[in-house]
């Protein structure tokens, strides 16, 4: 059983890490947004919603008697800040913001499930219920991306084909 709760806590701290690169990385996005309100708006919101996943982690791991990982946490914001400033130069960067972000949303939405199958494996009931939670808002998220992609994409093209360098963002 121990090696099974240090795999869990092992999991909470990647977690945590991905929580804090979703973060930064809807952050940048979000900043540099001009021509998008609704995909600015849902984004806002889903960063105060990774926020209190990372914070609802952060109990998690208190609970367990676990701390988040400083170096998993830096190498996951080091990774969002690399894919902020590669987007920068792409002639269509919301679109690389928009795939980017369906990405891993998908990614989380696995780690979540992961997660509630290894707490309740361990035996930590609240641990899988936070964690389901969680993946319920990630679902949600990926969702509200797969249904907007058509009319972003759709959005994004009609401004690239009248203004120049706008339609970036």
């Amino acid at each position: 059983m121990a090696d099974m709760n240090e795999r869990l806590n092992q999991w909470l701290r990647d977690a945590h890490a991905m929580e804090q690169q979703a973060e930064q990385m809807l952050d940048a996005q979000s900043r540099r947004i001009e021509n998008y309100p609704e995909l600015k708006a849902r984004m806002e919101q889903h960063i105060a919603e990774t926020r209190s996943q990372r914070q609802r982690l952060e109990a998690c791991m208190e609970r367990r008697g676990t701390t988040w990982s400083g170096m998993k946490d830096m190498a996951g914001q080091f990774t969002a800040m690399m894919q902020a400033v590669g987007g920068m130069f792409a002639s269509d960067e919301v679109m690389k913001g928009v795939l980017a972000n369906y990405s891993f949303e998908h990614f989380e939405i696995g780690s979540y499930r992961i997660l509630v199958a290894g707490a309740q494996a361990a035996g930590d009931a609240e641990t899988a219920r936070v964690c389901e939670e969680i993946l319920r808002e990630e679902e949600t998220m990926a969702s509200w991306i797969t249904e907007n992609i058509p009319q972003i994409t759709q959005a994004y093209l009609m401004r690239e084909a009248t203004e120049s360098d706008a339609a970036k963002r």
